[in-house]
Order: C-alpha cells, then sequence, then structure tokens
C-alpha cells in the first residue's frame, strides 16, 4: 500500500481529555470528559483511541507537550474519521488545524530522540 500521507507518523504515549466539542456552525457537545489516548502524531495531527464515541466534523481544542521540549503546542484538532475496534473502544485520526509552522521543529527534535533511543 502506497503511503500518502505528508509526514511520517511517529508513535507517542499521551493522555488528553475532551471536555467539549464544536462545528464552525456553533453546534456545541458540552460536557464530554472523553479520555484519549494518543498513540502517535506527526506535523499534520494525531491518532488516537478512546472508550467515548466522538463524531466526524467536530474539533476540540488541545494543548500538547512533546517529550522533546518542554514547549506547549496549543492547537485545534478536527476530527476525520472514527473506527471501531473489537473491543468497543474507537479508533480516530484527526487533522490539526491551523497550527503554525513554526512548530515544526519540535516534531522534528522528537523524531531525533526517538531514531536515539
Amino acid at each position: 500500500m502506497e503511503e500518502k500521507r505528508r509526514y511520517k507518523r511517529l508513535p507517542i504515549q499521551l493522555n488528553l481529555e475532551v471536555s467539549e466539542l464544536f462545528k464552525q456552525d456553533n453546534k456545541i457537545i458540552p460536557d464530554l470528559n472523553a479520555e484519549i489516548h494518543v498513540f502517535d502524531i506527526n506535523q499534520a495531527g494525531i491518532g488516537f483511541t478512546t472508550k467515548s464515541y466522538l463524531p466526524e466534523g467536530y474539533y476540540f481544542n488541545a494543548t500538547i507537550v512533546l517529550e522533546s521540549s518542554e514547549q506547549k503546542i496549543m492547537t485545534v484538532v478536527k476530527i476525520l474519521n472514527v473506527f471501531q475496534l473489537e473491543d468497543g473502544t474507537y479508533r480516530y485520526g484527526c487533522e490539526f488545524v491551523g497550527l503554525a509552522g513554526i512548530f515544526n521543529y519540535l516534531f522534528d527534535d522528537y523524531a531525533k530522540k526517538l531514531e536515539e533511543e
């Protein structure tokens, strides 16, 4: 299968909590408190699993800190696709929306750290 992603996926163990989803037409899903487990990341987005169902096309705010840096990346994440796994959890593919290119060096540093391990 040909890889179509622009950036290499980097493995990561990161837990976040999604408290609210929103859409551009002012639709909001409040009070979610969904714990998510991020398993890969790159400059374009994240992959994660959760026990909660989060609908495609919605957005959430995220603050991400990579192991190679203490710099916080504050971004908006858009849910692109969802797949239910056999154990009942959901697997998501998401993209960063409006992430400034200035943060690309953080991903490069993180990739180098993984290569060194």
